[in-house]
């Protein structure tokens, strides 16, 4: 799946020029100048309709109120074991972690993967072990503004082989996205693009 979302990150505007050369092979008699000015035009209306520019605050709206995966949150004080039993119940695979009191403002992040490696591995019980022992502590977590591209957020994730990104707006945590998240974004906004590029073709312009 990293290759795959790799390339999504890579190659984002492979589909612009895909299309646009698609057009001069259905249409080679097309002039030179014609094309020209398909192609500069196709890039202003993609930069009007915002090619690329879908934003994690756009993601979390996506999500909606009930889809709140994208703000579960445990406390340092909490069992291993509770934070796993909360994953497993919301089908999540990682909580924010907080300090008891203070949910607004984020201590850390605890993943399946911290749970796997830190008490798993090394045989440590989840039920004596407190979050705040095995978490990813909060001055060592990727994060995300709201106004962050969703290329960008794939980026980082990919870069750091993480699958979730706390969203922090003025150091205050209001959500959590997924790597499953922003590539959907990805995907829906390339889907999107493709169907204007076929309707300015058609004359929808």
């Amino acid at each position: 799946m990293q290759g795959a979302i790799q390339a999504i990150v890579s190659h984002g505007s492979i589909v612009k020029n895909v299309v646009l050369h698609r057009i001069r092979l259905v249409n080679p008699i097309m002039p030179s100048v014609v094309f020209s000015r398909l192609q500069s035009v196709t890039s202003a209306r993609m930069e009007e309709h915002g090619f690329e520019s879908t934003t994690i605050a756009d993601v979390l709206k996506g999500k909606g109120k009930s889809a709140d995966g994208s703000w579960l949150w445990c406390t340092t004080d909490d069992s291993v074991y509770d934070a796993v039993k909360s994953m497993t119940h919301h089908n999540v695979g990682a909580l924010v972690v907080v300090k008891p009191g203070e949910q607004k403002s984020i201590a850390g992040i605890i993943t399946e993967r911290d749970y796997l490696r830190k008490i798993i591995v090394q045989g440590r019980s989840s039920k004596s072990t407190k979050v705040g022992d095995i978490m990813t502590e909060e001055n060592k977590l990727i994060t995300v503004s709201p106004n962050t591209k969703v290329l960008r957020a794939m980026q980082l994730m990919t870069d750091n082989r993480i699958r979730h990104i706390p969203v922090i707006d003025d150091k205050e945590m209001i959500g959590m996205v997924s790597i499953g998240d922003v590539v959907r974004a990805v995907v829906t906004e390339h889907r999107e693009e493709l169907d204007r590029l076929n309707a300015y073709i058609q004359g929808g312009y």
